[in-house]
């Protein structure tokens, strides 16, 4: 069953004229327990699909945070981060953000195509656990403009056990309150046009016995357990809830598995020194919500001089939202037997998000000069399309075709430092020859805006020849020195 969100508006024949486009969003929220990634996340993602995502979001709960492990990942990226960007960026997807609070990880992954419209791209986390002090619980958040069209994506994972339905939805009202964003326009997560709220929400199914709740699942009448979900009981009297909306649960809840298998908790119930043994009740502890912002509602005082202005302000916010539609069609909503590393099953949404473009074309566009190789320094021109707040801190980079993030370039110069007048639209920079890999490649240029925290421009795909001289001179390729030894290594391995 598919389920739709739409913005009203008076005429929705006008907006059914607009152009809009269709971009499909894979969300996937799994609890892993501190286990290591599969060899293979092909099904999760859902690669072999005929019909391919523009985007993923991919939320994560306790990944492996013990001391040395947190402290590589912080200079490495760990292990779930690095098996999905070398699995998706094969297929052309790129890793636009990811934000990381311990054991939650949020990573949002974009088709190349789609990263010049991908703009003020900021993320935050807030902590729940120990009173606030300890990231244990808490959330992740990443939020950013798409072709104009503002939306967050929330990362949960609150309180545990079933006596705390009440605390989950306080820590929920917390972070709702608390988090904010670096930046004018949505600082908040409920300013934003587009929210999506989900991961380890850990809300149980109360009153109902074991053999009840087991029964309803093997006879998949899920329909008779939802009255007593305790997400949806909440709902009923948590206004702040009613806003999200969310798929049947037409799908086995995903909590408590034995591991390596798809059978629920079969502990026998002991406890041992104080240590609560006792079986896992099974629950839809982990979900996708999102919720569409309402339309602004009229000032109260409208006689009034600030009346006027905030009426002014509606008006034009609506004709905007006339203008530009947005609306979203849940597909498909379901848990995944397949993976038995975590006693959660992962949980996957897929969506359709049809919107018109506030703009088709990006801010900057960039090409490179002549043929490029390690032999001569390399120029670069760019023009910008419109104007855009620039910075001292814009750099241009160097990636091969391929590349999995904004970070895995090549090498990068900074564009005021080595920027030089070619005339009033069309400017150059030069890299060094030093910076480029001796093996050549097929690379693209990428300008990287400080200020949008967002690549704004990609080149078409180019040529790096070979270097001459190094053939020449018998450096390729066991001879090649410490940098271009490594982006060698990257290029062909």
């Amino acid at each position: 069953m598919m389920e739709e969100t739409e913005e009203q508006a008076d005429d929705t024949s006008a907006k059914e004229n607009h152009g809009a486009d269709t971009f499909r969003l894979h969300m996937v929220t799994w609890n892993v327990a501190t286990a290591d990634p599969p060899d293979d996340v092909s099904s999760l993602l859902h690669l072999n699909s005929p019909k391919s995502p523009d985007l993923y979001v991919i939320g994560l709960q306790e990944v492996y945070s013990g001391p040395l492990r947190f402290m590589s990942d912080s200079v490495f990226d760990d292990p779930w981060s690095h098996l999905l960007m070398s699995t998706l960026a094969s297929r052309e997807y790129v890793k636009v953000a990811s934000v990381r609070m311990q054991g939650l990880l949020l990573l949002f992954f974009s088709k190349l195509r789609h990263v010049p419209f991908i703009r003020d791209v900021r993320t935050t986390y807030t902590r729940t656990g120990m009173f606030g002090y300890w990231g244990n619980k808490g959330a992740v958040s990443v939020r950013l403009s798409f072709y104009g069209h503002t939306l967050c994506f929330l990362n949960c994972h609150l309180a545990a056990h079933m006596k705390y339905a009440t605390a989950r939805v306080n820590e929920f009202e917390y972070i709702m309150d608390t988090q904010t964003f670096e930046c004018e326009k949505d600082p908040s997560v409920l300013d934003h046009r587009l929210v999506f709220w989900f991961g380890d929400l850990n809300f149980r199914i109360q009153d109902h016995g074991m053999h009840f709740v087991r029964s309803c699942i093997n006879s998949q009448t899920y329909n008779l357990l939802w009255s007593n979900d305790q997400l949806m009981m909440m709902k009923k009297k948590v206004e702040a809830l009613q806003e999200f909306e969310e798929g049947p649960l037409d799908f086995q809840p995903t909590y408590k598995f034995d591991l390596n298998s798809d059978t629920y908790d079969s502990r026998s119930d002991r406890t041992w020194f104080f240590f609560n043994g006792k079986k896992r009740k099974p629950a839809w502890t982990d979900r996708i919500l999102w919720r569409m912002r309402p339309k602004p509602s009229p000032p109260e005082d409208e006689g009034s001089d600030n009346g006027v202005k905030l009426g002014s302000a509606l008006l034009k916010e609506l004709e905007k939202l006339t203008e530009f539609p947005l609306k979203i069609t849940q597909e498909l909503y379901t848990s995944h037997m397949e993976y038995g590393i975590s006693d959660h099953k992962p949980v996957i949404g897929v969506f359709s998000l049809e919107l018109r473009k506030m703009y088709e074309t990006p801010l900057v566009r960039l090409q490179p000069e002549g043929d490029w190789s390690a032999d001569i320094d390399s120029i670069v021109l760019y023009s910008p399309q419109q104007p855009f707040p620039s910075s001292s801190w814009d750099w241009i980079g160097l990636y091969k075709v391929g590349f999995s993030s904004v970070s895995d370039y090549i090498t990068y110069t900074w564009v005021k430092d080595n920027e030089a007048a070619f005339n009033d639209e069309l400017m150059q920079v030069f890299i060094s020859k030093e910076e480029i890999p001796v093996r050549g490649g097929d690379c693209v240029l990428c300008y990287y805006s400080s200020a949008l925290q967002s690549i704004i421009g990609i080149s078409e795909p180019f040529k790096v020849y070979e270097s001459k001289v190094a053939l020449e001179e018998g450096l390729m390729p066991e001879k090649l020195n410490g940098l271009d030894q490594i982006v060698s290594d990257e290029f062909w391995k």
